[in-house]
């Protein structure tokens, strides 16, 4: 996928523009790279945007965005292509291990601002 960036790509406000959501095809992933952070970027069916680290926990590979998006009961989620854990593309819980920290992915701000898709500078915590 390519997009065309707007001149200014980064928003005073800390949120920067990885792409038109237009070019994001629902239930695929696109990776972006934010800063130094390798981000994984999902537009669902329903439209809604979610942002999670790139980088798998288990393997240590950055594929994330490669990985196969669906549901378990009510969560939007994403399988790594690898070793195939399950991850809620809400919270970065690995559903398959949910009281390890370690395999959580870092969860990232994500929002569209006239038909741009921006990822915020901050990592949102992950839940439990």
């Amino acid at each position: 996928m390519t997009a065309t960036l707007p001149p200014e790509t980064t928003i005073p406000t800390g949120w920067t523009v990885v792409c038109r959501y237009a070019d994001l095809q629902p239930e695929r992933g696109v990776a972006a790279l934010v800063g130094d952070q390798q981000i994984a970027v999902f537009r669902l069916f329903d439209g809604a945007l979610h942002a999670v680290g790139h980088r798998d926990p288990v393997s240590g590979a950055h594929v994330i965005a490669r990985g196969i998006v669906g549901t378990r009961g009510e969560a939007p989620t994403v399988a790594s292509p690898m070793y195939k854990q399950v991850f809620d593309l809400r919270t970065g819980v690995c559903l398959d291990a949910p009281d390890d920290p370690a395999l959580r992915l870092p969860v990232h701000p994500v929002r569209l601002r006239d038909d741009w898709v921006e990822i915020g500078a901050a990592e949102v915590q992950a839940g439990g």
